[in-house]
C-alpha cells in the first residue's frame, strides 16, 4: 500500500521530469546526430567540433578562474557566518542570498555601469587623476561578473558543511596542542572538503555555459562555448552544429555534476546533491 502511494505521489514529478527534461535532452541529441540537410543519421556535428575546441578550452579556464576566485572569496565568509550566534547567521545567511532575488541580466547590468569607460568607476579615477582605465571588454571584467553572480553558490555549501562540523573535534584537537593554524589545516579543511568541491562545481557548471556576462562585460575577443551555441541558433542558421555543441558541454556538465555526487558528500554532512 505504501508502495503504490509513494508511485502515486512522484508520477507528477516523473511527467514533470519527461516532460522538461528528458524530451528536451532527447530532441538535443537528434539534432546532434542528424545531417541538418537530410535529417539522416550523422556524425558530421561532432567532426566540425574542432573547430570550437579553443572556445571550449577558454570557457573551461575563465570558468576555473572563476571558481577558484569564489572559493578565496567565500571560504572565509562561510567560515566567519558559522562562526556566528545563530541571530547573526540567519541576518547573514539572508544577506548572502538577497543578491539572488535580483533578476541576473540587472545584476550584469550593473556591471556595464560600474565599468564601462564612462561609468563610476572610472569617473571617481579620473577624479583622482587616474583613469580613465579600460575595465570592461577584458577578460577581467568576465571573470569578475561570473564571480559576482556565481559567489553565493559558493558560499551556501560551505557554510552548511562547515557549521555542522562537531566542536568536540577541534576542542580535542586543541587539547593534544594544535594551534589555529594547525586546527583548521587538520581539522577544519579537511571536514570542510565535501563543501569545497560542491561548491567548484555549482560555480564552475553555469560558469562554463554562461553567455550573457561574456556579452555584456567582454570585447570581441572575449567568445565564449555558450556565445557560440547561442549564435548557432540565432544567427548561424544551423540548429544542428549548436545542439552538438550543446551535447558536448552537457556532458562536460554531467561529468562536474557526477564528481560532486560522489566526493562532494551527502544531505547529512552539508553537501550537495544534483
Amino acid at each position: 500500500m505504501k508502495k503504490n502511494n509513494a508511485v502515486l505521489l512522484s508520477t507528477p514529478y516523473l511527467l514533470w521530469m519527461a516532460a522538461f527534461t528528458l524530451i528536451p535532452l532527447g530532441v538535443v541529441c537528434y539534432y546532434a546526430l542528424t545531417d541538418p540537410a537530410t535529417g539522416a543519421f550523422s556524425l558530421r556535428n561532432l567532426r566540425d567540433l574542432g573547430m570550437y575546441l579553443p572556445v571550449l578550452w577558454q570557457s573551461i579556464v575563465y570558468s576555473l578562474a572563476a571558481a577558484a576566485i569564489c572559493l578565496v572569496l567565500g571560504y572565509p565568509v562561510a567560515y566567519y557566518i558559522a562562526q556566528c550566534g545563530q541571530t547573526a547567521q540567519k541576518l547573514l545567511y539572508m544577506l548572502v542570498m538577497l543578491p539572488m532575488c535580483m533578476s541576473f541580466l540587472l545584476r550584469t547590468l550593473a556591471w556595464v555601469g560600474l565599468l564601462q569607460d564612462t561609468g563610476i568607476i572610472n569617473t571617481l579615477l579620473g577624479k583622482l587623476g587616474i583613469g580613465p582605465l579600460r575595465l570592461i571588454r577584458t577578460p577581467g571584467a568576465v571573470i569578475l561578473g561570473m564571480v559576482y553572480n556565481y559567489l553565493p553558490y559558493m558560499i551556501l555549501p560551505l557554510y552548511s558543511i562547515i557549521v555542522k562540523i562537531d566542536r568536540r573535534l577541534i576542542e580535542a584537537a586543541e587539547d593534544l596542542g594544535c594551534n589555529g593554524v594547525q586546527v583548521f589545516g587538520r581539522v577544519i579543511l579537511p571536514l570542510s572538503v565535501p563543501g569545497i568541491l560542491s561548491g567548484l562545481t555549482m560555480v564552475f557548471v553555469p560558469s562554463v555555459s554562461t553567455f550573457y556576462i561574456s556579452q555584456k562585460l567582454g570585447g570581441t575577443d572575449t567568445v565564449l562555448i555558450g556565445d557560440v551555441i547561442e549564435r548557432q541558433f540565432k544567427q548561424g542558421n544551423n540548429p544542428n552544429l549548436g545542439a552538438a555543441l550543446s551535447l558536448v558541454l552537457m556532458v562536460l556538465v554531467f561529468v562536474c555534476t557526477g564528481i560532486m555526487n560522489r566526493f562532494g558528500g551527502d544531505s547529512e554532512e552539508g553537501g550537495v546533491i544534483v
